[in-house]
Parts: structure tokens; sequence; C-alpha cells
């Protein structure tokens, strides 16, 4: 089997298992299991399993963040009204909600589990963190509103993925999205979204 092949085979399996049951929960050898790529082959291409989850992680910022964006560039609506891409997010963050095997943020998740004791899974959480942060402050800045509203947004949005994860529901990205159109119309006036 090809090495690259065989790496995204392993990641495929990392990213179902670990995301579904937890990283601790899963094992090289369940790993092994799912991906069909032999223990020794995988060793060779994540000599740690800590390796496994970074680039795990690595992969799935990039798939997610694409999404989003793909989702907000798709709601482009009136161009006059860059506002709109803003409350975007949280209509994506909703669809995600809804997705069967949604199981809370990822990178929250992995904090939780081994940001105490891992570095590297700490510093990837901290990146996937600070990129989403800087979209959401692109976002603000194309719609002419003040820079510390991305803060707020973030905060609404991070919210928003803790709290459905724990109700089960996409309710929560319902409710942080009507708290972003408030703040939004209060920097930028009614005409901000309308």
């Amino acid at each position: 089997m090809d090495s690259a092949v065989a790496r995204e085979q392993a990641l495929d399996a990392a990213e179902r298992l670990f995301y579904g049951r937890g990283i601790q929960a899963v094992g090289m050898d369940d790993i092994r299991g799912a991906s069909g790529v032999s223990l020794k082959r995988l060793y060779q291409l994540f000599p740690a399993k800590e390796q496994l989850v970074v680039a795990y992680l690595e992969r799935r910022d990039i798939r997610w963040r694409q999404r989003l964006a793909d989702h907000v560039d798709g709601h482009e609506g009136d161009p006059g009204n860059p506002a709109r891409r803003i409350l975007a997010v949280f209509d994506w963050l909703g669809l995600w909600f809804c997705e069967p095997d949604f199981r809370g943020c990822a990178w929250i998740n992995s904090y939780g589990e081994l940001g105490a004791t891992s570095e590297s899974v700490g510093t990837q959480v901290r990146a996937h963190k600070r990129a989403f942060k800087d979209y959401l402050a692109g976002l603000v800045s194309e719609a002419g509103l003040p820079a510390d509203l991305a803060e707020q947004v973030y905060l609404l949005a991070e919210g928003a993925m803790v709290t459905a994860a724990v109700e089960r529901s996409p309710e929560p990205a319902v409710r942080a999205g009507r708290a972003a159109r408030t703040l939004v119309e209060a920097c930028g006036g009614p005409s901000a979204i309308d």
C-alpha cells in the first residue's frame, strides 16, 4: 500500500474514531482495525499516537474552515450588505449541529482530553481557534463594523458549539445567531442587516 494512501486511510479512521468515541478511548490497534493499515505501517507513519492526533486535528481544521467559508461565501446575498455574512456563520453552525455524527467541537474535545498533558495538541487547538477568530475578524472588518465585535461574535459561536454538544440540539446556533444580530445592529445600526 502506498504511504500516501495508507496515511489518508489512517487519518480517515482516526477522525471517525477520535471524534466519535474520544481520543483516550481509541488505541492504535483500533485505528489499525478501522483503517486496514497494518500496525507496523501505522507506526511508521505516526511513531506516536500524539502525532496521529495532531495530524487528525490539522486535517480536520482545513476541512472544517473550508466548509464554513464555502457556506458563508454562498450567502453573499446583497453585496452592499456584508454584515449578513457574519450571521451566515450561525446558520452554518446550526446545519453542522444537525449532522447525525455531531459530537461537539473536535478541538475543545481534544483539549479537554489532552490539553493539559500534550503541548502539541494544545498548540494545534490554539491555532485552530486563532484561525477561526481571525476569519470572524475578517467578516467584521468587511462589514465595516468595530473590530472588537469579532471577539464577541467569536465567543457567541464558541458558546453555541459547547452548548449544542451538551444539549444535543441545533437551537444554540439560533440563540447565538439572534444575539449576534443584536450586536451587529447595535454596532452598525438597523441597516447593517436589513
